[in-house]
């Protein structure tokens, strides 16, 4: 059983993938994985939308128990290419088409596949420049930085079950590309270390992150050769916001 942020599913959407022609047992399983992980760009979509905070809930949620649970990817064309665009896809055709339905699914009671948290969710949402970005570039930024936020905890999982969480706390500004607060020579005294060895953990972790962000990302591509051209389109898409013009 795959875990939100355990042991990693590198073929988790070629899984799905391939489940229409029923060569791929799991791929309700690695559906259920991918839709729990990424969540959160489609409730910022729906909240772009106008909707509510309970209903950007409730249909988020009853888009999950139709997609996982009641077959919706009979109803809708399979995107080979990236779950981000699939999903996304599907969501829109959800709102048009079977939001009622999917609520009534939802509150009638049945098992919830996906939790949402409406306090992260609303926190998430909230993270950024929305008040001028339309609803697809908002859900654009978000699952980059979904994308992000996951492999760094993951980083952070294996640093703090090898015991090295301090390590992880002090070292972490060095590695998401923002300006770290403190000094190399500051950070080495509050590890009892030396600059230099700190130096060569920030570049040990860099590259163990770019390893994880490489990861999960191939778990949304049907193909190892897309992940270079998601990852570009993932920073493209949290370059700093400027205004529009005028």
């Amino acid at each position: 059983m795959w875990s939100a942020m355990g042991t990693f599913p590198s073929t988790a959407w070629t899984a799905v993938s391939r489940a229409r022609s029923g060569a791929e047992p799991r791929a309700k399983e690695a559906l259920a994985f991918l839709c729990a992980a990424y969540w959160p760009p489609l409730y910022s979509f729906a909240r772009r939308l106008g909707y509510s905070t309970d209903d950007a809930h409730d249909l988020t949620q009853g888009f999950f128990v139709l997609l996982i649970e009641k077959d919706y990817l009979g109803d809708v064309r399979l995107r080979e290419g990236r779950f981000r665009a699939f999903l996304l896809t599907s969501f829109k055709h959800f709102l048009s088409k079977e939001r009622d339905r999917a609520r009534a699914v939802k509150r009638g009671g049945g098992r919830v596949p996906v939790s949402i948290d409406v306090g992260e969710a609303e926190a998430k949402h909230s993270d950024g420049p929305i008040d001028t970005l339309d609803p697809e570039a908002l859900f654009e930024r978000r699952w980059a930085v979904t994308i992000l936020e996951r492999a760094m905890g993951r980083l952070r999982q294996e640093l703090e079950q090898a015991g090295r969480g301090a390590e992880f706390e002090q070292l972490e500004g060095y590695l998401t590309g923002s300006e770290p607060q403190l000094r190399y020579y500051d950070v080495a005294e509050r590890l009892e270390t030396t600059e230099g060895a700190v130096k060569k953990m920030v570049h040990r972790l860099r590259r163990r992150y770019g390893y994880l962000l490489r990861e999960e990302i191939g778990a949304t591509v049907a193909e190892p050769a897309d992940i270079d051209s998601e990852l570009r389109h993932l920073l493209s898409a949290i370059r700093p916001w400027e205004p529009p013009a005028g």
